[in-house]
């Protein structure tokens, strides 16, 4: 049984517009893929450990992921880890950098649920960055220039190698989301997208 991991940006939920297009496509078009959305913590090593649950002991090449910011950097991590296959989208490349803003008390943009976000914190998602992509041929990465939350032309340097589509425009939701999803199922089942997809 093929297993497909939605992975959502920081703060976000199950409920995101993003999440919510791949349930619904792939429900219709790949019934034979079991499709889970985790409900993600704000915190880097809660929310590994939670990945990690999910997908211990499987085998690797039947699992594939999906992330989206946040959700991107944490799906780097397990394909680094396991070497499964993983479409990222406007993926956060080093997070600590910028977190401290968050320092304090938050509540979930979807669910309402308070949390509390510290220096340890941050320090945790320094520790799960990933130095260099060592498996380049599992990824693919969507980027739009026009990203008002991350600058784009760090994934471009840090993913360098990987298949990579970079649009003009368009914003951190990736507003082009739902037409690329084909493409996304087509990488994430072939070991030959990259050349059949005209990404090489």
């Amino acid at each position: 049984m093929y297993l497909l991991l939605y992975l959502h940006g920081f703060n976000s939920s199950p409920d995101s517009r993003k999440a919510q297009l791949s349930a619904d496509w792939f429900a219709k078009h790949a019934p034979h893929i079991e499709f889970v959305c985790p409900q993600l913590p704000p915190y880097g090593f809660a929310a590994i450990e939670r990945l990690n649950t999910l997908v211990e002991g499987r085998d690797s090449r039947n699992v594939f992921l999906i992330g989206s910011s946040m959700g991107g950097f944490f799906a780097t991590f397990l394909i680094e880890k396991y070497g499964f296959r993983g479409v990222l989208i406007n993926p956060a490349v080093r997070p600590a950098a910028g977190l401290d803003r968050f320092l304090g008390n938050h509540r979930n943009y979807h669910s309402g649920e308070e949390w509390v976000f510290t220096q340890a914190h941050i320090d945790e998602y320094r520790h799960l960055e990933c130095a260099a992509i060592e498996k380049k041929s599992n990824v693919l990465v969507l980027l739009q220039t026009d990203d008002e939350v991350l600058d784009y032309r760090l994934a471009v340097e840090h993913y360098r190698g990987c298949a990579m589509v970079v649009e003009s425009g368009g914003g951190h939701a990736f507003s082009t989301y739902a037409g690329h999803l084909g493409t996304i199922f087509e990488f994430l089942m072939s070991e030959d997208t990259l050349s059949q997809s005209g990404f090489l």
